[in-house]
C-alpha cells in the first residue's frame, strides 16, 4: 500500500536503507512524496526507531507538510515522532540541549535581522553601515569563522596598512557585536547553526555519540546548503554514511547568500559507493513548458545532467510577447490576467515573476488601474511590523526579566513619559550598579530619578508585568497582555492606525487559534516560531500572486508569467553575476508554471533612474524553438502587427510613438543597434532604432 501511485526510481530510493545515495530530482518529480515515503518505509516497514532519523529542509511550511504527509502513511503515527525541520530548528533544539558545553545557559533568546542591526548600530562607527556589517559578520559565521579566527586573518593584511585598518575596524565590531551577544545571551540566526557546529568539532567523541544518534539522515533541497550546513553533516555522518540528499542542480539559486553548488556535484566523490537515483517523470507541467526548460538547461556546462519528462499532455503553446516599455508590458499583463480571472480561473493560481523587485512598481500601478487585487510577496514582512515587534517585545521580557534590548523598545509604548533623558538615567544607573534594566527599574528610588507621572506609570507598567507572569496559562496570558498594556489604544492616533491594530488582532487571533490547538505548550515556543518564519508561510490565496523569482522557489501555479526578459534585466549582468546561475533561475521560474507560461520583454525601460533600451533576452531564444514568428498582440488597436523588422535603410519611412511618421535620412552603426536620423516634418532627431517601426 506504501508503494502505490509511485513510479521505478521513486520505489528504488524508498527501498535504499544502508550507505549514501543522491536522489536528482527534478522540479515537480513528486520529490516530497519519495522523501515522506522513504521516511515511513524506514520506521514502519524496516524498523528503524524514529528517535534515530533526521530530516532537514530549508522552509517551515515544507517541514511542516512533510512531517504530516510521513505520519499518514504509518501505521502507529501517534507513538513515532522522527526529527523533521528546517536545518535552524535543529541548530535551535541542538543548543537548548547542549549549549552548556560553550558554558552557556540555555533559556537564550533569538534575535532577528532587525534585532541585529540595531545591536550593531548602537556599536559601530558613523562611518560603518550596519546593514553591511550585518552581512559581513553573517558571512563569517557562514563560513565558521570566530572572533579568533577572523583577528588572525589580519596577517594577511600587515603589509597593506590601508586593508589591514579596515579589516581591523570589521574585526573589532565583530568582537564587540559577539561579547554584546553573550552578556545578554542572545544568539542570532546565524549562531543556530555556527555553535552546533563548535560543540560537534571541539569533541569528537560527542560528535559520533550524535552520529549514533541521528543514524539515518536525510536533506531536502541539498543544492542549497552551504559550506557551514556542509560541515554540520560530515559530524552528524562520523560512525556511519546512511546520509540521502535530495536535491537538483539545476534549481541551485542562492550562491549569492552562500549556497554552494559544489556541494551536490561532489556528493559522489565525498561519500564512498552512492546510489545515485534521477527522478525525472515531471507531474506538474504540460510538454510545451518542459521542453522550453530541458531546452533551455541544456545550455548549462555545470550540471549533473537529466531531463524532465512529461506526464501530462503538450497543452497550450508558450505565450511570448513584446512592449515598448514597462508601462505597455505591464499593462499588457494586467488586461491578460482580467481576461483570465473574467474566464473563471482562480486568482491564487496567478502569479507574475520578476528578476529584479524595481519592475513591480509599473506592475502593481497596472494591476490597480485595472482593479485586480494582488499580494506582493518578498522579505519577511508581517512581523516585522513595528506593531507585532512591539508584542514580541513583551513576551520576550516575560520570559527574561533581563533582557535589556527588549525592555528598551516597549518601556514607552505605550507612552509612559519614559523618554530618551529617562533613560539614560536609568541605563547610568545599572552600569554603575551592574544589574539588568529591570531590577534597576525595582530597586531604584524612582523619585530620585523621574518626575511623578513617570513614577507612577513606571509603577503600574512593573505590576502589570509581575501579573502577566503569573497567568495560569498561555490562552491566559494572550487575553490579558493587551487588556493590561493597551498597545492599540496606543496606534488607534497615529498613521495607518487601522492596518496597524488590524495587524495586531490578526497576531493575537493567530496565537489563540494555535493554542486552542496544542501547538504551543509555552512561551519559548510562541517565540522560537516565530524567529523561524519565512516569507513564504504568509502567503496569499485571496488574490494573484507578484514576487521576485527567488521567492517562487517551491511554489507553483497554473499561470504563469514572467516579465522583464531582456539582457541586463534577466539575465542579470554584472561584475558579480554567473550566467549559468541566472540560467538556473530562469529554469526555477519556467517549471512554477502547470498550465499556462507567458514570456514578456520591453524594448526600453527606466533603469538606474534613466530610460535606457534593451533587446530581448538570451533565454528566450535558448528555451523557445520558434522566435522569428513572434507576434506582437497591440492593445490599442485590437489587431496583431508583426515584430519589427530588424535593419533599416536610408529613404525607410517609419513611426515613432512621440513624434509620428517620419523618413530616415541617414544611418550609423551602433555596438547594439542601429542609430537612426529622421527627419520628423523638417525636424531630424537622431533615434535608435528599437524606438521606431517601418511602415510597411
Amino acid at each position: 500500500m506504501i508503494f502505490k501511485d509511485l513510479n521505478q526510481s521513486q520505489k528504488e530510493a524508498i527501498k535504499h536503507i544502508d550507505g549514501p545515495m543522491l536522489i536528482l530530482a527534478g522540479a515537480g518529480s513528486g520529490k516530497t512524496k519519495t522523501i515522506t515515503t522513504r521516511l515511513a518505509y524506514l520506521i514502519d516497514e524496516v524498523g528503524i526507531p524514529a528517535q534515530n532519523t533526521l530530516t532537514l529542509t530549508f522552509t517551515n511550511k515544507a517541514a511542516n507538510v512533510m512531517k504530516t504527509r510521513a505520519l499518514n502513511l504509518m501505521k502507529n503515527s501517534k507513538n513515532q515522532n522522527p526529527l523533521l525541520c528546517t536545518f535552524h530548528k535543529f541548530g535551535l533544539l541542538f543548543l537548548r540541549m547542549h549549549i552548556e558545553k560553550l558554558g552557556r545557559k540555555n533559556n537564550f533568546i533569538i534575535i532577528d535581522t532587525e534585532d541585529k542591526k540595531k545591536i550593531i548600530k548602537e556599536l559601530i562607527d558613523e562611518d560603518l553601515n550596519a546593514s553591511n556589517l550585518s552581512n559581513y559578520i553573517s558571512y563569517l559565521k557562514n563560513h565558521s569563522k570566530n572572533v579568533e579566527m577572523v583577528f588572525n586573518d589580519l596577517n594577511l593584511y600587515k603589509n597593506e596598512e590601508e586593508k589591514f585598518k579596515k579589516f581591523e575596524k570589521l574585526a573589532l565590531c565583530y568582537k564587540n557585536y559577539q561579547n554584546y551577544l553573550l552578556k545578554n545571551n542572545f544568539v542570532d540566526f546565524d549562531d543556530l547553526l555556527m555553535l552546533s557546529n563548535i560543540i560537534l568539532e571541539s569533541d569528537q567523541n560527542f560528535a559520533k555519540e550524535q552520529s549514533t544518534l541521528y543514524h539515518y539522515i536525510t536533506v531536502d533541497e541539498y543544492q542549497d546548503t552551504n559550506a557551514l550546513q556542509y560541515k554540520i553533516l560530515k559530524n552528524l555522518c562520523l560512525i556511519h554514511e546512511n546520509i540521502c540528499v535530495v536535491g537538483d542542480d539545476d534549481q541551485s539559486i542562492y550562491g549569492w547568500r552562500g549556497a554552494k553548488i559544489e556541494n551536490i556535484l561532489n556528493f559522489q566523490s565525498e561519500f564512498k559507493n552512492v546510489k545515485l537515483v534521477k527522478l525525472e517523470q515531471n507531474y506538474r507541467s504540460v510538454g510545451n513548458i518542459l521542453n522550453a526548460a530541458n531546452k533551455l538547461i541544456k545550455n548549462n556546462d555545470k550540471r549533473l545532467g537529466k531531463e524532465l519528462i512529461c506526464t501530462k499532455d503538450q497543452g497550450e503553446q508558450i505565450k511570448i510577447d513584446e512592449a515598448q516599455d514597462e508601462k505597455e508590458e505591464s499593462l499588457k499583463i494586467a488586461k491578460h490576467i482580467k481576461t483570465l480571472l473574467q474566464q473563471g480561473v482562480d486568482a491564487s493560481e496567478i502569479a507574475v515573476l520578476f528578476r529584479i523587485n524595481a519592475l513591480s512598481r509599473a506592475l502593481e500601478e497596472a494591476l490597480n488601474k485595472e482593479k485586480i487585487p494582488f499580494k506582493l510577496l518578498s522579505g519577511i514582512k508581517f512581523y516585522e511590523r513595528a506593531e507585532i515587534k512591539d508584542i514580541i517585545s513583551y513576551l520576550r521580557l516575560l520570559i527574561n526579566l533581563n533582557d535589556d534590548y527588549s525592555l528598551k523598545r516597549i518601556i514607552n509604548r505605550p507612552r509612559r513619559n519614559f523618554g530618551s533623558t529617562s533613560l539614560k538615567k536609568l541605563e547610568d544607573y545599572t552600569q554603575k550598579e551592574k544589574i539588568s534594566l529591570f531590577e534597576a527599574l525595582n530597586n531604584l528610588d524612582q523619585s530620585e530619578f523621574f518626575p511623578k507621572k513617570t513614577q507612577k506609570e513606571i509603577h503600574l507598567f512593573l505590576e502589570h508585568i509581575k501579573a502577566l507572569r503569573e497567568c495560569s496559562n498561555l490562552k491566559e496570558l494572550i487575553n490579558q497582555l493587551e487588556e493590561k498594556i493597551k498597545l492599540k489604544d496606543f496606534y488607534q492616533n497615529q498613521a495607518d492606525s487601522e492596518d496597524k491594530i488590524s495587524n495586531i488582532d490578526e497576531f493575537y487571533a493567530s496565537l489563540k487559534d494555535k493554542i486552542k490547538e496544542g501547538y504551543y505548550e509555552n512561551l519559548d515556543d510562541i517565540l522560537n516560531e516565530i524567529a523561524l518564519l519565512s516569507d513564504q508561510d504568509d502567503l496569499s490565496e485571496k488574490s494573484i500572486n507578484i514576487m521576485s523569482i527567488h521567492s517562487s522557489k517551491g511554489l507553483e501555479f497554473d499561470h504563469i508569467f514572467i516579465m522583464g526578459l531582456e539582457q541586463g534585466i534577466f539575465p542579470l549582468l554584472n561584475d558579480t553575476s554567473d550566467i549559468e546561475e541566472e540560467r538556473r533561475l530562469a529554469y526555477v521560474a519556467i517549471t512554477r508554471a502547470k498550465k499556462y507560461l507567458y514570456l514578456s520583454f520591453a524594448h526600453s525601460r527606466f533603469h538606474k533612474g534613466i530610460r535606457m533600451p534593451f533587446k530581448k533576452s538570451q533565454f528566450l531564444e535558448e528555451s523557445c524553438l520558434n522566435l522569428k514568428n513572434l507576434k506582437k498582440e497591440s492593445i490599442s488597436q485590437g489587431h496583431i502587427l508583426q515584430e519589427k523588422e530588424i535593419g533599416f535603410k536610408k529613404g525607410d519611412l517609419i513611426k515613432h510613438k512621440i513624434f509620428g511618421i517620419g523618413r530616415i535620412i541617414e544611418v550609423q552603426k551602433s555596438k547594439n543597434e542601429e542609430k537612426l536620423s529622421i527627419n520628423f516634418g523638417g525636424i531630424t532627431r537622431n533615434i535608435l532604432s528599437s524606438f521606431v517601426e517601418k511602415i510597411v
